[in-house]
């Protein structure tokens, strides 16, 4: 089945002729020399040039008319593809703040900063939820939306993974963090509304109490997962002075999972977060409808193509003319 991706493309078909109407004509050089037979010339040229002029248009206005087509992004929509869609909505709120910074945890045998452990096990995690929708919220000083709920797990995993410590402040704003989290599930089946909270660190931050709105979620049915990120004190680490998960409220964590019907976890090392998301992973999804969904084929380089080599050859034939005319 054919089908017009963008045609509302076609809107932009009077643009030239506005284009010209608008802008000023171009400038004419005056004559150096002046001839006593160029009115007749002038009389000549203007016999034959209306059809002239029509047929050097007509090109230009092909060309734009496959411009157009290209635009629309034309396709061929194939037979319905099998929808595999378990109706999972799930929110990672994932902590940004300067301490995690802190190189205490280890991935792959070498110690790393907290950061680096969470981003790639996120990316893991991200990659097996094949028909879920996840949405991503960053927070520190404040806590903003990276990515809505979608599909697009392959976006989501870039967005997370070019995310870096201090983008969203230094300080840690657990409560804001769920209460916009709490905002983007409001409207999604109750069955399914899931938030899975990482931080390293107590709310330092915002205008919203953890557990006030652990409250709120639990009203709305949306369950939270917490995972509270850091190493103990007998774990080796680079900050030898005092215990690495010092600033971690463990207390407050386990309050908010447990107001919202969901757990605390705690993660010391790469394979902790692994076990954790494994645990998370058999929650019962709720299934949600889907549309049929097509294998799309693109035919937009074919009239793209088609204008370029037109251009081309218009091109060579005005260089041709000028050749042979001096």
């Amino acid at each position: 089945m054919f089908e017009l991706h963008w045609p509302a493309a076609f809107l932009l078909l009077p643009l030239p002729w506005l284009l010209r109407w608008l802008l000023p004509a171009a400038a004419v050089p005056s004559t150096a020399l002046q001839v006593g037979f160029l009115p007749r010339i002038e009389q000549l040229k203007s016999n034959v040039g209306p059809v002239q002029s029509e047929r050097r248009r007509w090109p230009f206005i092909i060309i734009w008319l496959l411009l157009l087509i290209a635009a629309s992004r034309p396709q061929w929509l194939g037979e319905p593809l099998p929808m595999s869609i378990s109706g999972r909505d799930m929110m990672l709120a994932v902590d940004l703040s300067g301490s995690m910074e802190y190189q205490d945890m280890q991935l792959d045998g070498e110690p790393v900063p907290r950061m680096a452990v969470v981003q790639r096990l996120v990316a893991n995690f991200i990659a097996e939820r094949q028909g879920d929708r996840l949405g991503l919220i960053l927070f520190g000083s404040t806590a903003y939306v990276q990515a809505p709920l979608t599909h697009d797990l392959d976006s989501l995993n870039q967005w997370m993974d070019e995310s870096f410590v201090g983008l969203a402040g230094r300080e840690t704003a657990i409560g804001d963090a769920i209460g916009l989290s709490i905002k983007r599930l409001a409207e999604e089946p109750a069955e399914s509304r899931v938030l899975v909270l990482i931080t390293d660190g107590a709310n330092t931050a915002g205008q919203v109490n953890p557990l006030r709105a652990a409250r709120f979620a639990a009203s709305e049915g949306i369950r939270i997962f917490t995972i509270g990120v850091g190493a103990d004190r007998s774990q080796p680490t680079q900050i030898a002075t005092r215990d690495p998960s010092v600033d971690l409220d463990e207390g407050t964590l386990v309050d908010v999972a447990l107001a919202t019907g969901g757990e605390y976890f705690r993660a010391r090392n790469g394979q902790d977060i692994e076990d954790i998301y494994r645990r998370i992973d058999m929650l019962e999804p709720a299934l949600r409808d889907s549309g049929p969904r097509r294998r799309a084929r693109p035919l937009y380089p074919w009239p793209l193509g088609l204008a370029m080599l037109l251009t081309l050859a218009f091109a060579a034939n005005g260089v041709y003319r000028r050749r042979h005319a001096d």
